[in-house]
């Protein structure tokens, strides 16, 4: 473990958020692991090399319980003289500086009195985030995991944090019976190759695309940036949009239809929303638009999940996908050379068994 020291920070309503040495504080997103923890949350970037935890901490009394165990006595004794005092808890203090940072209190160096629960900590939220975010994807090369393994992984993990651990994140799945996918990359059916099902159609525009994965829960399309294709056809005096969208190479058989994707198609001139439906190893869809379109912009996502796309814009989370797409590859190519590793970033039994099967994908 190396030497850090940790920043504590005061936020309002008597929120204590304690920053190491490169820790940021980040949305929430396909970079965040996310561990609720007691009297609060632990959170890293998937994308860097970090090692404690960023806390943020709404209850100091309670998260005293693992303050000195994952950062050491000397933040635990600075987080104990800094702790929200009866003006702050009652509302009766001058705001704080506007600075997403907070407001900044003390720092102490961090020295974990148990270096073993730091790193199950970390590999727990990692298998948490593995379930959310891995890119799984056919047209890219990645595996997908085992869920019946990854529960393994979180079940084990769970029980060696389990002073630690609170709410959700304290209850280990149940391990489900493993289903082995007969997709391969040789066989399967790509919708950006055979979504051409334009018969005697004149095709006026045809694209693809990717899509952002916080529209969709996991597990039912493809991580590509690829994934998406369309056509814009003309026939018959009918201007029409037909959307194929990659499956996820483990998509259970049956989706119930409120979990089912659907595409918003932008024209330009107006937006229209098409419901997606199993075709085989993909998701279809077919719309009428209201006029010839040289051009269109599709988005995929479940109607409900995830955030709003007019407020939150997706176009800067195309580079956040190809940089976890890079990470899951290496992840993959090295997870074989690691076995036996028991450290902050020892592979998941799921990924050393996607790995040893990943020459057959």
């Amino acid at each position: 473990m190396t030497n850090s020291t940790v920043a504590i920070h005061r936020y309002p309503d008597a929120v204590r958020v304690l920053v190491p040495d490169g820790a940021a504080v980040t949305p929430a997103g396909p970079e965040s692991m996310v561990l609720e923890v007691t009297g609060g949350l632990l959170t890293w970037n998937v994308l860097a090399a970090q090692e404690l935890p960023l806390a943020i901490i709404d209850d100091v009394d309670a998260a005293q319980e693992w303050v000195w165990a994952l950062y050491g006595e000397p933040v635990a004794a600075a987080l104990d003289a800094v702790r929200p005092r009866a003006r702050e808890l009652s509302g009766d203090l001058r705001p704080a500086p506007v600075d997403p940072r907070g407001h900044r209190l003390t720092d102490a160096a961090a020295a974990p009195g148990l270096p073993a629960l730091v790193a199950s900590a970390r590999r727990l939220a990692y298998a948490h985030w593995a379930s959310r975010w891995w890119p799984a994807s056919v047209l890219d090369g990645i595996a997908a995991l085992d869920p019946a393994l990854l529960d393994r992984d979180i079940a084990l993990l769970t029980e060696e944090c389990e002073s630690l651990v609170d709410g959700a994140d304290a209850v280990a799945p149940s391990i489900r019976a493993s289903v082995e996918s007969s997709l391969r990359a040789s066989d399967y059916a790509l919708a950006a190759g055979d979504a051409d099902r334009s018969g005697g159609a004149l095709v006026l525009a045809r694209g693809t695309g990717g899509w952002d994965w916080r529209q969709c829960p996991p597990g039912l399309v493809d991580a590509s940036e690829s994934a998406v294709s369309w056509q814009v056809l003309r026939e018959a005096g009918a201007t029409t949009v037909a959307i194929a969208v990659a499956a996820h190479p483990e998509l259970p058989a049956a989706v119930p239809e409120h979990l089912r994707p659907w595409a918003r198609v932008d024209t330009g001139r107006g937006e229209l929303l098409t419901e997606l439906r199993p075709g085989g190893d993909s998701w279809i869809g077919e719309s009428e638009l209201p006029a010839p379109a040289s051009t269109v912009d599709v988005a995929i996502g479940v109607p409900g999940f995830g955030p709003d796309l007019d407020a939150d814009p997706e176009a800067a989370q195309g580079a956040v996908r190809q940089r976890i797409r890079d990470f899951a590859a290496e992840r993959l190519r090295t997870a074989s050379t690691q076995v036996g590793d028991d450290g902050l970033f020892a592979p998941l039994l799921a990924e050393i068994d996607a790995a040893a099967g990943d020459s057959d994908f």
